[in-house]
């Protein structure tokens, strides 16, 4: 009998994360709401609630100019920053941010800041 409750739990867990994308136990961690996390990252980049994909890689691009490690910045920075530009371009209307926003902006560009043979 015990057994049997084992597996539906495990298969009751592989449905949520299957259905929800998410394990049943991540909105247990104390973490912040979604919407927080959301509102963290227009902070760190600066930017307001209806900027365009546009505004939000500029505003990444900027805030890479200042905490580089190549200025005097850290990489956990660029790190923050970087998660920041792809939870809001992720957020933007029409799926996923129109490329991710990693390797994909605006013709191949370099999102990190990082080298690009120059």
């Amino acid at each position: 009998m015990l057994i049997k409750i084992a597996i539906i739990l495990v298969l009751a867990v592989i449905v949520w994360r299957w259905a929800f994308g998410t394990w049943p136990w991540d909105g247990l961690s104390g973490g912040p709401a979604h919407e927080d996390r959301i509102a963290r990252a227009r902070r760190i980049l600066g930017v307001g609630r209806r900027a365009d994909r546009a505004q939000i890689v500029a505003a990444h691009r900027k805030l890479l100019s200042r905490v580089h490690p190549d200025r005097g910045g850290s990489s956990a920075e660029v790190h923050e920053a970087n998660e920041a530009r792809d939870l809001l371009l992720a957020e933007l209307p029409g799926g996923d941010g129109a490329g991710g926003g990693k390797d994909g902006e605006r013709g191949g560009e370099s999102g990190d800041g990082g080298s690009t043979g120059d």
